[in-house]
């Protein structure tokens, strides 16, 4: 496998292949990968053209930012791998794609969701949580329209009940505005 160019700053974005049903979910995701694009960093996804994965995507190419999608074996047979990236990593499984994009990662975001995007950000949690990143990686929620705040809601119970610890509560930031949420990501 080539090795990958270095951006300043890398996010990996988490979010689902589907536009969901309300235009604030495409409309956020799209502001996502401007914001990240104008900033010089570079961008790290699932490699999709389909739904909310590829309007980040292509946000973030309109702004000349780096785009680096990664994508197991056998979706490319689907035909929703993006044609224009940056770079488009294939990897054998779901596994090694998490994986691989916290290698290539700095930091994480969440856009809304399914059962993927949950998964993924959950085990970048977990990860933070038991120490496995050479280096703390944040990870953060891009609240739309209150689609998160059910999730937070547990979050904070399990924190209150004994099952979170504060300190790994804190690990997850939760902002409505993408760009305040990338500069607490960036501190």
């Amino acid at each position: 496998m080539p090795p990958t160019p270095a951006a300043p700053f890398r996010v990996c974005v988490f979010c689902g292949s589907s536009d969901g049903t309300r235009p604030e979910y495409g409309s956020t995701a799209v502001a996502l990968g401007a914001a990240i694009a104008r900033r010089g960093w570079g961008l790290v996804y699932g490699g999709a053209q389909v739904g909310l994965m590829g309007m980040t995507a292509d946000a973030a190419l309109r702004w000349g930012g780096e785009v680096i999608g990664v994508i197991p074996e056998g979706l490319f047979r689907d035909e929703v791998a993006h044609p224009g990236l940056t770079q488009l990593l294939e990897v054998d499984g779901m596994l090694e794609r998490k994986a691989r994009m916290a290698e290539l990662s700095d930091a994480f975001v969440s856009l809304p969701g399914g059962m993927g995007t949950l998964d993924e950000l959950f085990e970048m949690l977990t990860w933070s949580q038991l120490g496995l990143h050479p280096r703390p990686k944040p990870s953060g929620l891009v609240e739309v329209d209150g689609f998160w705040s059910d999730l937070v809601a547990f979050m904070d119970r399990a924190t209150k009940d004994g099952f979170v610890q504060r300190r790994h509560r804190e690990l997850l930031l939760v902002d409505d505005d993408v760009e305040r949420l990338l500069d607490r990501l960036a501190a």
